[in-house]
């Protein structure tokens, strides 16, 4: 029997609020935990050390192109899906889904090939050449991580999807399935079997596979939107409103690709000219160092944008079926909640520096390890506030339709500020110019920020 989504309109914001949020957060938490997972063995693996732990760090960036591509197409079907139903627009919500799915494996298996066919260049690019240690380990990492792109993407992809469905635990619990495997398996493969950082990528493409074929049981046992054999086709149209509505979601991790990039590249040149860094045997410390910074960042922004997604199947019924004064109780709950998990990260990062770095295997390293690490974590997270009520931004816009708005919100956080700011303050401050270049361009979107705030209040209130 099909079920309604008309409680999406009627129970209480903060209920919806922790029935959706909690689920996604602890399903992106667990999608996080893939890359970090593997981080802290390889960290902890005396054979790899900084060494891996800066190869994982080259590789990070190109895990999250796939991501970008699957969280638009997931996170636009999710809003255009939840839209239609607020509209009671059925039909369109069914074909989305269909258009969806054929979209997420035609792209993935795409960049599979791309990644398969010019690995050696896209590791350099992203800073691979550091040192020949380096580039040895991220090429065999890169190299079975790209076998399970297509995974990895289908179920990232579809994790939003059954969100709108109406499932989020289901979501929650198919990424928690091959978390847990990926978890289970990289001790085993990196400490016993020796494997290295194959062993860690091995374990990764394992826990994506579990992940995937859970979301393709979901597909032929949806509850509330069940596609037919009509609708397992591309439609132009809805797939244009689709993607439309999932470019916020796309642009907002590939910028954070291209600042990455820079970033990388940046500790890699002026690493070089540092006295200490210049020197072979501590080349890759920056690089692994400030990959750690964002394995943590990316565990708090995972809770952030978590407790925003959530929102989106409430956020985007509601806008559908016209009741603002909802929207906006929503948008002051999630708000709250932001900058709260934002404060609670601060002081760990300013107060804690030391004890977070020791878990990705500072014991193993040397003094300059761990100095320039706690130096990183204070620096370079000193805005971190700032920058959860910034991503809930992003994605509530994302959720209200505002597309555009979203987008350029986005973009000049990470492409105009973040790419900006890592190649330009360097030129003046060197290593540390990198580091400060996170806080200054959160500071300043969230100037911009606080202005589209203020606008959207006003608009749910009118």
């Amino acid at each position: 029997m099909e079920q309604s989504n008309q409680f999406l309109g009627t129970e209480p914001t903060g209920k919806l609020m922790k029935k959706y949020a909690i689920p996604c957060i602890i399903s992106l938490l667990v999608g996080a935990l893939y890359n970090i997972v593997d981080q802290i063995f390889i960290a902890n693996a005396s054979y790899l050390g900084s060494y891996g732990n800066a190869a994982n760090t080259v590789v990070f960036p190109l895990t999250v192109v796939a991501l970008a591509i699957a969280v638009m197409i997931g996170d636009g079907c999710c809003a255009f899906v939840s839209i239609c139903l607020g509209k009671g627009e059925k039909e369109n919500a069914t074909k989305s889904v269909g258009s969806a799915v054929v979209m997420i494996i035609a792209s993935s298996l795409l960049l599979t090939a791309v990644y398969l066919l010019f690995q050696s260049q896209i590791i350099a690019m992203f800073g691979g050449t550091v040192n020949e240690e380096t580039f040895y380990y991220a090429k065999e990492y890169f190299f079975y991580i790209s076998l399970g792109i297509p995974f990895y993407m289908f179920g990232q992809a579809l994790n939003p999807v059954i969100r709108a469905d109406g499932n989020p635990k289901f979501a929650m619990a198919s990424t928690l399935a091959g978390a847990a495997a990926n978890i289970v398996l990289d001790p085993v493969f990196i400490f016993l079997c020796k494997w290295g950082m194959m062993g860690a990528a091995v374990a990764t493409v394992i826990g994506q596979i579990i992940t995937a074929l859970l979301a393709v049981w979901y597909i032929r046992h949806m509850k509330t939107i069940r596609p037919s054999a009509k609708d397992w086709k591309l439609s132009r149209k809805i797939c244009g409103r689709t993607l439309l509505l999932g470019i916020t979601s796309f642009l907002s991790q590939i910028s954070l690709v291209a600042a990455m990039a820079a970033i990388n590249n940046m500790l890699r040149r002026y690493g070089a000219a540092d006295e200490i860094f210049g020197q072979p045997q501590y080349a890759q410390i920056p690089m692994a160092v400030v990959g750690i910074v964002m394995k943590f960042f990316q565990i708090v922004i995972s809770i952030v944008v978590g407790m925003a997604a959530g929102c989106i199947p409430i956020v985007g019924y509601n806008i559908g079926a016209g009741c603002k004064t909802r929207v906006k109780d929503l948008f002051t709950k999630l708000l709250i909640a932001e900058a709260t998990v934002g404060a609670a990260a601060f002081i760990l990062v300013e107060v804690f520096p030391r004890q977070l770095i020791s878990i990705f295997g500072a014991a193993n390293e040397s003094s300059y390890y761990t100095n320039f690490a706690v130096k990183a974590f204070r620096i370079y997270l000193c805005m971190i506030i700032m920058a959860c009520i910034n991503k809930a931004c992003f994605i509530f816009l994302q959720a209200m339709g505002k597309a555009a708005q979203s987008t350029a919100l986005s973009m000049i956080r990470e492409v105009v500020f973040g790419v900006g700011f890592a190649l330009l303050l360097p030129l003046f401050w060197g290593l540390d110019g990198v580091l400060f270049s996170m806080p200054v361009s959160d500071l300043l979107t969230f100037l911009v920020a606080a202005v589209l705030i203020v606008r959207t209040y006003k608009e749910l209130t009118g």
